[in-house]
């Protein structure tokens, strides 16, 4: 029992560490969040993709994969596109900077954060790289308890999402007013240029 939940912990300890860090699927979140929209729907892709992805790594997935490395490179040069076109989108939002409340959401918003979190969830590569091949790397050295550990990280990732989204209205008071809008859509912009550029460099 000690074995397994300090296993857990280290899987927990782990994953969080991986997923904290600022990124394009944390940056969309936060901002779902402060805005209040669609905000479990986002929470639960993220949480459930990531247990995908971990189950995946923790399976061996991993190792399969790197015996095509041409995949990790369409994967990259597809996010790097996304990631560089939803940059371009924040720093058009940076200069002309408006306070989104929860009424004000338009029409269809819900589809479209759905669907966003989706593509930033699925087309970026440092996810597979952080959850299936470090995380399933790092799993496997535990051999018969690989699966405590990949059940940490999981547990890590549901618990760092529902955070940050439900915790982002918190927020809400800082970011009523659109200078503050104008801020965080443009380090989001930098962020998301850079690593796209950086991605598609690399590929």
């Amino acid at each position: 029992m000690t074995n397994a939940l300090t296993t857990a912990a280290a899987g927990f300890g782990t994953g969080l560490s991986l997923i904290v860090a600022i990124g394009a699927q944390n940056a969309l979140v936060l901002r779902q969040g402060v805005r209040r929209e669609a905000v479990l729907a986002v929470v639960a892709i993220c949480a459930l993709s990531d247990a995908v992805l971990i189950t995946l790594g923790v399976a061996g997935v991993g190792a399969v994969v790197v015996a095509w490395p041409s995949a990790l490179t369409v994967v990259s040069l597809l996010g790097a596109l996304f990631l560089i076109g939803y940059g371009l989108l924040a720093a058009r939002r940076a200069f002309r900077p408006s306070v989104l409340l929860p009424r004000d959401a338009p029409s269809g918003a819900t589809r479209g954060a759905v669907l966003a979190c989706l593509a930033m969830t699925w087309l970026n590569p440092h996810v597979y790289l952080d959850t299936v091949f470090l995380l399933g790397s790092v799993a496997a050295d535990r051999g018969p308890l690989r699966w405590t550990f990949g059940l940490g990280a999981v547990l890590a990732s549901v618990c760092w999402f529902t955070a940050l989204g439900f915790g982002a209205r918190l927020l809400s008071g800082v970011l009523a007013r659109p200078s503050s809008w104008r801020v965080l859509d443009g380090l989001v912009a930098a962020m998301m240029i850079g690593l796209g550029v950086r991605l598609a460099l690399t590929a």
